[in-house]
């Protein structure tokens, strides 16, 4: 069977990217008035919470389009690692109430943003179609 990592690669940056955006999207409609009550609890200021537009809304759909690939994939993980140890610190242990590992979706998240910061989009991303130029 012919390998065809490049047409994987554009698989998993648009799932990742879409899926992110989804809660980005939420995020717009709903506010970030949590997020700043969690930052508040934390002891940071509330305006930091802006920043999750940037990782759930800017880095994915960078992600969509393979544009600023590995850098955005970063900016992606970051994100991710902020609301892992905002939200979520008490269950990097834990299982969920059907036995999958209670962060599985963070984790995902996480160490699959990293893997595109490694590898990059792939020839199906703008960034391969910018370099030929």
């Amino acid at each position: 069977m012919k390998q065809n990592i490049d047409l994987g690669l554009l698989i998993f940056r648009l799932i990742l990217g879409f899926t992110m955006l989804l809660h980005g999207i939420a995020k717009i409609t709903g506010g970030i008035g949590g997020i700043e009550h969690m930052l508040g609890e934390h002891g940071l200021p509330g305006f930091i919470g802006y920043g999750v537009y940037i990782g759930e809304i800017v880095a994915p759909l960078l992600l969509i389009v393979g544009f600023k690939t590995r850098l955005s994939a970063a900016v992606f993980a970051f994100n991710c690692v902020v609301a892992l140890l905002l939200a979520h610190a008490g269950d990097i242990f834990a299982l969920g109430k059907y036995g999958g590992w209670a962060i599985e979706l963070l984790a995902l998240y996480i160490f699959g943003s990293l893997a595109l910061a490694f590898t990059g989009g792939g020839k199906y991303s703008l960034d391969s179609k910018l370099k030929k130029r």
